[in-house]
């Protein structure tokens, strides 16, 4: 089977390989960025960061799966996608490793945030010890908006900090609240409470049409003064102006990013003489991820080669 990889070979750490190592029956390419315009004579494709539109679809003469290398399936349109046939699956990342790789990636967002790495290295080069003063997460409250595969596995690894626990859920959240022996859990209708609440709001929701620009200027102003903002998540649940406003005017203290409004971002972007942690969308990137969702796409392909239904569908 012809396989695109719609990213370049080296992308994540060599993902790519660990996937072919797995399948050495097969034929990969690799589309060398992010961008498909022609799926002709494609069997499988693995989308990545790459939409995935109508257009692009008309091009597939034999595509039989679109199997996204992680949970996020918002660039592919599943509608065109389910009216041709072509089943789309992801990887959840509960079963993968990759919610506990995003998880510890938060908690590095927060702490650096916290102990302000940028100080450090301005202390460091002028000799000066003892500084910055930095703020202890005991006692914090952290806001997780959206309690699924990342939310759950951050609640676990925040425990042992001492810190009191809020989040929003979509559906069921007092059974949320109970099941997860949070301090407490609201619906989406009650994002202005753990808005008001927080000294850090962590966003671990996917984008939907529902969550798109979530945390817009209305929202930045509900947040508590002196509070952080983490995104884990996706670029798109954050307004990229109401975020800059926001740190401009300091109605946040900072904010940890490992995802962004475009994707790389522009480092000469001046949003980031503010105070912004960032990473480039490494939360999963880590040994333990990347071998979990490899083997878990692998597995996949070789359903699809055998004639067999993939797990893990966007739609029956």
């Amino acid at each position: 089977m012809k396989i695109l990889f719609a990213a370049s070979e080296d992308a994540w750490g060599g993902f790519l390989n660990r996937v072919k190592k797995l399948l050495p029956d097969h034929e990969f390419i690799a589309a060398g960025r992010f961008g498909i315009t022609d799926l002709t004579g494609i069997d499988i494709l693995i989308p990545t960061m790459s939409k995935v539109t109508e257009d692009t679809l008309k091009t597939a003469d034999r595509l039989q799966l679109i199997q996204q290398c992680g949970a996020g399936l918002e660039l592919v349109d599943i509608n065109a996608a389910r009216e041709r046939g072509i089943p789309v699956a992801n990887v959840p990342s509960d079963i993968s490793g990759n919610a506990d790789s995003v998880a510890e990636l938060a908690i590095y967002l927060m702490i650096g945030l916290s102990r302000n790495v940028e100080m450090m290295k301005d202390s460091l080069e002028k000799g000066i010890m003892g500084g910055p003063m930095g703020i202890a997460l005991k006692g914090r409250t952290v806001g997780i908006v959206g309690l699924g595969g990342i939310g759950k596995a951050l609640i676990n690894r925040l425990r042992p900090f001492g810190v009191n626990l809020i989040g929003i859920k979509r559906s069921n959240p007092v059974q949320a609240q109970k099941d997860l022996c949070m301090d407490w859990v609201g619906g989406p209708d009650s994002l202005d409470i753990l808005l008001k609440q927080s000294d850090y709001v962590v966003l671990c929701l996917p984008l939907n049409s529902d969550s798109q620009g979530l945390i817009n200027e209305d929202a930045f102003k509900k947040m508590k003064k002196g509070s952080f903002l983490i995104n884990v998540s996706r670029g798109g649940l954050v307004d990229y102006r109401a975020l800059k406003t926001a740190l401009k005017e300091k109605i946040i203290a900072g904010a940890g990013l490992d995802v962004f409004w475009e994707e790389p971002p522009d480092i000469a972007d001046d949003i980031f003489k503010y105070n912004i942690m960032a990473t480039p969308h490494i939360g999963g990137a880590t040994d333990i991820s990347m071998q979990g969702i490899a083997t878990s796409v692998a597995e996949n392909i070789d359903r699809i080669a055998r004639g067999k239904v993939p797990v893990n569908q966007a739609f029956g």
